[in-house]
């Protein structure tokens, strides 16, 4: 039977199903012959059709085949509660509608048949938030549903095209434009998602929901202190809605108070144990304030609650210093394989057993569990290499030398930013951590907003594949009055992370990209390129697991073809802006500090002091993966760890090709 008359035939069963003719619906759909029994959606209208003809066990095996077929397939889920309902069978009821709503939220029948089988089975812990949720849906119009629903169910382009088209019809509707938004954040479109709710809070000043979602965008995006104050104010309007006092515990931390952040996030255990995500949050922060005793307990308590939660395992991981048990990594291994563990569960248990395996030096194991794990997030990620290279290129040819010499004395004047960039794992959490040690240096996060910008200029339309993108040719268009308004924002803009110090540092690594943009708009500032050798750097990207971004370390060719297009702009930099870039190499930073040390201070036009040496001393709060190797001196143990998986690394180095290997050759 051909496609289109397949689906007519599955389309007339579902118009029969829904004028009642159930009989004749069923009649229709055994026209597909032996093809009924392979597809999930003619099997599960065959299934409602029985249960309304009675027949229910017929209409059981029917839905049991659709989650055969379709294990997602959530309505199935819903059906059988249905039946449940009709033969009394009522804990297997709420069981069923417990386990549609847990694939898709959106579903109103189940919400609805809930509300009634908790009022029967006095189930008043969980009615009133059941009768929330479906007040909250009954009052969406219905194409809001179905864009909810289809959210849920991953279905983003069908979601998109729905909500896109309510809004052009209900322009100012604030919940089309919290889905809209919602869909852009499942998506990693934070700008996007941060314009709409933006524009929703203006459209809409007292809508507690949009403020939320604002809030969370906003932390998101590291702009912490505009999130801080929505998380205020919505705390105190609300001190005793949970989700309000756990954005409050987020922003907290994230504007840097970690102290009380951790404080909220103990008020908010002690109230409910369950609370999985606070027990992740209380965890980092206590890592970021060097509590690593603290950090592991938290991340256990969290691991005995939610055994599957691959993230709980992953961060003891990422702790750097923990050794899982013998019984720790049979869970890894079990629970990685499971076929109800997530995808992001899986990847998570991978690198948590990577790194267990690694430090029992079990290097063959760890190196097929680093890789599976890297496989997995790839997949799911989706990154692309070439965009890379488009970036590089546009830089190259719109950053040139006639750009700098034309807007010769453009940008702000203030001399305080102090940029640390390059690749992730490169040693740049060690450079900021000996710069914060000096009394004149703040050390402050990896800063959003170069990144910000850039968005800006990049603009909000989508760019076809043969078009060049706005940015970086814009640069070359702006009055030059505009680069010591950007320069000027971005000192107002990052007050908030600094203390007293005249100096301050940004060490966002990705900035690297935009070192042209820095020097237009911030032209005294200083820009340290923290490098390490591409074996050395590239693998260690390969084996850390990043919290959000940094899509092109999960793969051994892309990570070195990222790093060959990192030195060819790096390269650039030198030529058209010398002088202005000053690179530090982490070799010859391991093996002769003090020479290092004096040398960047030297550029940074900072006097010696011996705190620098001492860097692992300075207490500060770091939220980096190297975060406890800086607390620690210098050791060299970690330089050559790559070497312990070099038999693999083949992909890597026909990646990273002769030219980069020229320069930084393995044999050294």
């Amino acid at each position: 039977m051909s496609q289109t008359k397949h689906d007519t035939v599955i389309q007339n069963a579902m118009n029969l199903a829904k004028v009642g003719e159930f009989q004749q619906s069923i009649d229709s759909l055994e026209k597909l012959g032996d093809e009924l029994t392979i597809n999930a959606e003619a099997v599960y209208i065959k299934a409602v059709c029985l249960r309304k003809l009675e027949r229910n066990v017929e209409a059981v095996d029917a839905l049991q085949q659709v989650l055969e077929l379709d294990q997602t397939y959530v309505r199935a889920h819903q059906e059988l509660g249905h039946i449940f309902v009709s033969e009394g069978r009522l804990k297997q009821a709420v069981e069923a509608y417990e386990q549609a709503l847990d694939q898709d939220a959106a579903l109103i029948a189940s919400w609805r048949a809930l509300t009634q089988l908790y009022t029967k089975t006095a189930q008043t812990d969980k009615l009133s938030y059941a009768q929330h949720q479906l007040e909250q849906l009954e009052q969406l119009h219905p194409a809001l549903q179905a864009v909810k629903s289809n959210l849920n169910r991953g279905n983003l382009e069908t979601a998109d095209q729905i909500c896109r088209s309510y809004l052009q019809q209900n322009k100012q509707d604030v919940e089309g434009m919290r889905l809209l938004a919602a869909i852009a954040v499942e998506v990693k479109i934070l700008d996007d998602a941060e314009f709409i709710l933006e524009s929703a809070v203006q459209f809409a000043p007292d809508h507690i929901g949009a403020r939320f979602d604002y809030s969370n965008v906003l932390l998101k995006r590291q702009k912490f202190g505009a999130a801080h104050k929505i998380a205020q104010e919505l705390a105190t309007l609300r001190p005793n809605e949970t989700q309000f006092r756990a954005l409050l515990a987020s922003t907290t931390t994230g504007v840097g108070d970690t102290e009380a952040g951790i404080e909220l996030y103990r008020e908010l255990i002690a109230t409910d144990e369950e609370l999985q995500q606070c027990y992740l949050l209380l965890g980092h922060a206590q890592k970021t304030q060097g509590d690593i005793d603290g950090a592991i307990e938290s991340y256990h308590r969290l691991a005995e609650q939610q055994p599957d939660f691959g993230d709980a395992f992953w961060s003891l991981a990422n702790t750097k210093t923990y050794q899982f048990t013998d019984e720790e990594i049979a869970h890894l291994e079990d629970y990685r394989f499971r076929e109800s563990t997530s995808d992001i569960d899986k990847v998570h248990f991978n690198f948590a057993l990577g790194k267990a395996l690694e430090d029992r030096k079990d290097y063959a194991s760890a190196f097929n569990a680093y890789r599976e794990g890297n496989d997995l997030n790839r997949a799911l990620l989706k990154y692309q290499s070439s965009e890379i290279v488009k970036r590089v290129d546009a830089q190259l040819s719109r950053c040139n030398a006639a750009l700098f010499e034309g807007l010769s004395g453009a940008g702000c004047d203030d001399p305080a930013p102090i940029f640390i960039l390059g690749l992730p794992r490169s040693g740049s959490t060690l450079l900021e951590q000996v710069l914060a040690s000096h009394s004149k240096v703040d050390g402050t996060l990896e800063l959003p907003n170069v990144m910000s910008l850039v968005h800006r200029l990049q603009g909000r339309e989508k760019v076809r594949i043969d078009e060049e993108a706005p940015y970086p040719k814009v640069l070359g268009e702006l009055e030059v009055d505009f680069y010591e308004k950007f320069g000027q924002q971005y000192i107002d803009d990052t007050r908030v992370f600094r203390k007293n110090a005249p100096f301050f540092i940004d060490k966002m690594p990705n900035n690297f990209l935009h070192v042209g943009l820095i020097k237009l708009m911030l032209p005294n500032a200083k820009v340290i390129d923290a490098r390490r050798h591409p074996m050395a750097c590239c693998f260690s990207n390969f084996k850390q697991l990043f919290a959000e971004g940094q899509e092109f370390t999960y793969g051994l060719r892309e990570v070195g073809e990222y790093y060959q297009q990192y030195l060819r702009v790096m390269d650039h930099w030198d030529q058209v802006l010398p002088g202005f870039v000053l690179r530090v190499q982490h070799e010859d930073v391991v093996d002769d500090l003090e020479t290092q040390v004096r040398r960047i201070l030297d550029f940074c036009g900072l006097e010696f002091e011996q705190s620098c040496l001492e860097f692992y001393k300075t207490e500060r709060k770091i939220r980096t993966p190297s975060s406890e190797q800086v607390r620690q001196p210098i050791y060299k143990t970690g330089l050559e760890q790559w070497r312990n998986f070099e038999s693999y690394l083949d992909p890597l180095i026909e990646a990273l090709g002769p030219d980069v290997l020229t320069r930084y050759p393995i044999s050294e």
